[in-house]
């Protein structure tokens, strides 16, 4: 996901007329094969004589200021034309997707395609399986999170455009306030919020929002948690309820609600930016998208925060999105071509970075003295893009989202939400949200444990 958009907002607007149009149809997604739709023999070698050929492309994407790194590939390969369309955010952008796939006319050759919604589109084989086109050779310039995301059932999905590994913002002012450091435990980040509370009860060491389930689940990931297990394109296995790393977030973040240690509130909204920038939060646990959304909305605090690793060192992502070729492109191999340099060419990623604000997802970046060394002017005196390279690495490995996630986050309010309030049981809630989820992949055909 990008830094405009963020998946507790998705969550909170999804519509029973949205879920339902983003409910595909069964089918395997199959990898390796060798071959693309309608059974015609890939050539890898194509894609990249594809771009010195006459080609015209179509990119959905929602990114803001993108346009500026499709103009440097098109100056680069002038006969290959891309029109550029800001299909909208996120949800949006997918129902229509999903309602031109089906209609069979209209779909896009390349699309942008956020991490935990790709399963749903690459298991109705509405993607061109990459590893047929070579993409899988370009494993070793991505992040180890990043690439672990796009490779769904034995093939390629998508190429990673950017990522969001979780760090801990913080307020220098309000930590000095309290004669306090960055918390580097969990057990230190609980003492810190008791600490906080006792003192001045009109600060909270952070929030929680009842209506985002991508920061828990990302916690759940930081906690080193596997509840969701795809095997195949139909066996799935949901474990919420005894999962270590979902048992590890229970145990950590039910004290904190219970005991009135954090803030349980909406969030992305006025308010919300209101609390932020007049201090009522010490911390905000988010990806390292996070700097240019508080430089976009909040910028008279600049200088007032700053970055440390997450507590106990582990990290998860925390949004992020690939480019994907859908089965309907009309000139697949200039569309993979397109996919695979706006992702994996230096150039394109220094753009994505610098013009766009993305934070990369790729090594030539992420391993870049230059890159790690570098002032975010947000941040004045202070080198963040080495902390967020460090939680890239720290990202850890085994995450799956489940191919409906899109449906499991949005009934998250209504099982964990209710918990993330005073007086909710979080151990019980997350059983509950499990036990929905379940229920929801068998009437859609799944095997699930």
């Amino acid at each position: 996901m990008s830094r405009f958009l963020r998946l507790s907002a998705l969550t909170r607007t999804l519509t029973a007329g949205t879920l339902a149009a983003l409910t595909l149809s069964l089918t395997a997604c199959g990898g390796g094969s060798g071959t693309s739709d309608g059974g015609r023999k890939a050539d890898p070698a194509a894609v990249r004589a594809a771009l010195d050929e006459p080609a015209e492309i179509t990119f959905w994407t929602w990114v803001p200021n993108i346009d500026k790194t499709v103009a440097l590939f098109e100056k680069k390969y002038p006969k290959v034309k891309v029109n550029l369309v800001n299909a909208g955010r996120s949800k949006d952008e997918y129902t229509k997707l999903t309602t031109t796939l089906k209609a069979g006319e209209g779909a896009p050759d390349v699309v942008q395609i956020e991490y935990f919604a790709l399963p749903q589109f690459a298991m109705t084989k509405s993607l061109v399986n990459l590893s047929d086109y070579g993409s899988a050779g370009l494993k070793d310039k991505f992040a180890d999170s990043a690439w672990s995301q796009v490779s769904l059932a034995g093939g390629i999905y998508g190429i990673p455009q950017d990522t969001g590994p979780m760090a801990m913002f913080y307020r220098k002012d309000i930590l000095d306030r309290f004669g306090a450091k960055p918390p580097a435990t969990w057990e230190e980040y609980g003492a810190l919020a008791k600490k906080i509370r006792d003192t001045d009860p009109s600060v909270h060491i952070t929030y929680v929002d009842p209506g985002d389930a991508g920061t828990s689940n990302s916690l759940i990931w930081d906690f080193g948690g596997k509840p969701y297990t795809v095997n195949g394109a139909t066996d799935v296995t949901v474990d919420l309820k005894n999962d270590a790393g979902a048992k590890a977030y229970a145990d950590t973040w039910g004290p904190l609600v219970e005991n009135k240690l954090v803030d349980s509130t909406t969030s992305w909204n006025d308010e919300w930016w209101k609390s932020m920038s007049s201090g009522k939060y010490a911390t905000w646990l988010a990806g390292a998208w996070a700097p240019a959304v508080l430089e976009q909305n909040i910028p008279q605090s600049r200088g007032q925060w700053s970055v440390a690793p997450m507590p106990g060192g582990a990290s998860a992502e925390n949004g992020g999105s690939s480019v994907a070729v859908t089965t309907h492109a009309k000139n697949k191999e200039a569309s993979v071509a397109f996919a695979q340099w706006m992702g994996s060419d230096p150039e394109a990623v220094r753009s994505l970075n610098s013009e766009v604000g993305l934070f990369p997802a790729t090594k030539v970046l992420l391993d870049d003295p230059g890159f790690r060394g570098s002032e975010v002017p947000f941040f004045p005196g202070s080198k963040p893009n080495e902390i967020f390279a460090d939680m890239s690495k720290a990202v850890r490995p085994g995450w799956q989202y489940l191919p409906f996630q899109v449906y499991a986050n949005s009934v998250f309010k209504d099982s964990v939400g209710q918990a993330l309030q005073p007086g909710g049981n979080l151990p019980g809630a997350l059983a509950t949200w499990q036990e929905r989820v379940k229920a929801y992949g068998k009437e859609q055909g799944f095997t699930i444990k």
